[in-house]
C-alpha cells in the first residue's frame, strides 16, 4: 500500500499572484493534486488562477464544487463526497492541496474540509494567506487602526441588526461580502456617520479590480461577490 500523501490548505491571497508568501509557493511545488474550489454558478476558481504560475506541470487540478455555507448541516453531503475525494488521492500516496482565497482559517470553504479531514489519520499542513481587507488597506494606504482602536470585521451576509449594533461599537471597520444587501449596508453606514471615511474595492488585485471612494453614490449599482468595504470613525 502507498504512503499517505499529505493534506495542504494553500491561502493564496485576494488576487494578486505576488502576494504569495514563500511558504505558500513551496507548499504549492510539492503537490501532485490541486484542488480547485468553486461555486455552483461559476465554472472557473479565481483560487486556482492565481496559484497557477507556481504548478509544475505534472499537477493534475481537480475542480470541486461547494455551495455558499449558511447552514453547515443541511450542506454537509456535499463536503463529505469532496473529502471523501481528497481522502482517495491522499491515500493513493499523492500530495493534494486546496488552493483558497485569502487566509484557509478565515471565513473560508477550506475550514469545513479541514474539520472532516482532520479526525481521519491525515497529516494537514495549513498555509497562512493575505486577507484581501489587508491587501486593500496597503494598496489604498489606509491604516485600518490606530492604538487602542477596536478593529470589528463583518460578513455583511449577516442579520441586518447585528450589523448595526457592531456598527455602533466599533473605531474601523472591515465588511466583507457586500454583495447582498448593499444599498442596505450603505444606509447603516450613513445613519452612523461612517459612510464619508467608507472606501469599497472590488476583485482586489485581479485584472478587473474596482475601487470606489463614492460608495453612497453607487448604491443601487451590482456588485461582485468579492468586494469589501473598509471605513473608520474620523480620526483625528
Amino acid at each position: 500500500m502507498d504512503s499517505i500523501g499529505t493534506f495542504y490548505g494553500i491561502g493564496v491571497g485576494p488576487g494578486d499572484p505576488e502576494l504569495l508568501t514563500v511558504k505558500a509557493i513551496n507548499a504549492l511545488k510539492k503537490i501532485d493534486v490541486l484542488i480547485a474550489p468553486k461555486t455552483e454558478k461559476k465554472s472557473d476558481s479565481v483560487a486556482l488562477s492565481i496559484a497557477r504560475p507556481y504548478l509544475k506541470p505534472s499537477v493534475e487540478i481537480i475542480f470541486q464544487t461547494f455551495p455558499m455555507v449558511r447552514d453547515f448541516a443541511a450542506e454537509k453531503k456535499i463536503f463529505e463526497a469532496n473529502t471523501d475525494e481528497i481522502l482517495k488521492n491522499l491515500r493513493g500516496g499523492k500530495n493534494v492541496g486546496f488552493a483558497t482565497l485569502g487566509d484557509p482559517m478565515f471565513y473560508s470553504t477550506y475550514i469545513y474540509i479541514f474539520e472532516l479531514l482532520e479526525p481521519r489519520g491525515v497529516k494537514i499542513v495549513t498555509v497562512s494567506g493575505v486577507p484581501a481587507f489587508l491587501a486593500i488597506a496597503a494598496q489604498i494606504g489606509r491604516p485600518l487602526a490606530y492604538g487602542n482602536d477596536i478593529l470589528t470585521i463583518i460578513p455583511a451576509t449577516a442579520e441586518l441588526d447585528a450589523i448595526k449594533n457592531f456598527l455602533d461599537k466599533a473605531d474601523a471597520t472591515v465588511l466583507m461580502k457586500v454583495y447582498k444587501n448593499f444599498p442596505e449596508v450603505v444606509d447603516a453606514l450613513a445613519a452612523r456617520n461612517l459612510i464619508d471615511e467608507a472606501i469599497l474595492v472590488s476583485r482586489c488585485g485581479l485584472d478587473d479590480e474596482k475601487i470606489i471612494t463614492d460608495v453612497a453614490a453607487h448604491k443601487d449599482e451590482p456588485l461582485n461577490y468579492l468586494s469589501t468595504i473598509l471605513t473608520r470613525r474620523s480620526h483625528e
